[in-house]
């Protein structure tokens, strides 16, 4: 795959380009149907598939007091994106003088008469351009006028849940990881890099925690999780606690993660964690020793998790 972050640094002459733009954050089961028939509609005509999306995220530019936590940060959303099979991805820096284009000089200027856009795929409440006064209607019209085919993928269901950021989002803000897995297609990903804690797990508690420098910006709900974690592209098993460690009164929000099985000193390395199951809430409890305890009721919940589950991770 192509990337590219800029207009001006794209392929010349790109052939025959199938063409979806938004900006997709989570990446979740109705992107995906938006980039299969990107990629299917590319390969028919032999082709170019080609994503379009924006960075920062749109509302963080015209309304960044409404803006909400994202999903996939841009690093992740790429990763996400080249799994698609996408030919080129395209990011444009979203600004305020780019927010004033028209719908129609976005869809003549850049669609047309810079990438010669043979089809566009889109969903089916796109809206683009200044105020958003873009919309399908606009696309097919222009569409017959510049001859490029519109295509509009239809909402994509789980169950009766409709899949959308906003519903994933909400899931994960409440705790709900598998849940929002089922929408995701996926289990939701924090990543960071591991910075020295308070040094309680291993020498108070027994049981040491990597402690997180957080990029993300979505961070479920405070509690006990079962996760997986990726470490130098190896996976292993573990618990994370989210919160403020009530019972020894901290004020700042953690997120620390118990390796299973893992002894080495990870400072300073960057990992993945992955969210499968919440266990319980953040509690209090009145002494080291009874925290202690718990959280050997956790690994103990936390390996029959993975032992009853190892055929299907």
């Amino acid at each position: 795959m192509t990337i590219t972050y800029a207009l001006d640094n794209l392929p010349e002459d790109i052939k025959n380009p199938v063409v979806t733009i938004g900006n997709f954050d989570g990446v979740h089961w109705a992107h995906q149907a938006i980039f299969r028939k990107v990629v299917e509609r590319a390969s028919a005509l032999h082709g170019k598939s080609v994503v379009i999306t924006f960075e920062p995220h749109p509302i963080k530019v015209m309304s960044p007091q409404k803006a909400k936590p994202l999903i996939t940060l841009l690093e992740q959303k790429k990763e996400l994106v080249i799994n698609q099979g996408i030919d080129i991805f395209l990011l444009i820096e979203f600004t305020l003088e780019f927010a004033a284009v028209s719908a129609r000089d976005f869809v003549k200027d850049i669609l047309v008469d810079r990438l010669g856009i043979k089809e566009i795929v889109v969903g089916y409440d796109y809206a683009f351009g200044h105020n958003r006064e873009g919309n399908i209607n606009l696309l097919k019209e222009m569409g017959r006028q510049y001859n490029f085919k519109v295509h509009q993928v239809e909402p994509v269901y789980v169950g009766r849940s409709l899949v959308s950021s906003t519903s994933i989002r909400n899931l994960i803000m409440e705790g709900k990881v598998s849940e929002a897995k089922q929408l995701l297609g996926r289990n939701y990903q924090i990543r960071g890099e591991v910075v020295r804690g308070r040094n309680r797990g291993g020498s108070l508690l027994d049981y040491p925690t990597a402690n997180l420098k957080l990029v993300d910006e979505l961070i479920p709900k405070e509690g006990v999780y079962v996760v997986t974690v990726e470490l130098k592209g190896k996976i292993y098993q573990g618990l994370t606690n989210i919160g403020y460690n009530p019972t020894f009164k901290d004020k700042t929000l953690s997120v620390e993660t118990h390796i299973l099985d893992l002894s080495a000193n990870i400072i300073r390395q960057k990992i993945k964690v992955n969210f499968l199951f919440r266990l319980r809430d953040e509690m209090t409890f009145a002494s080291a020793k009874e925290l202690s305890q718990q959280i050997g009721r956790d690994v103990k919940q936390a390996r029959e998790f993975f032992q009853k589950e190892k055929n299907r991770l």
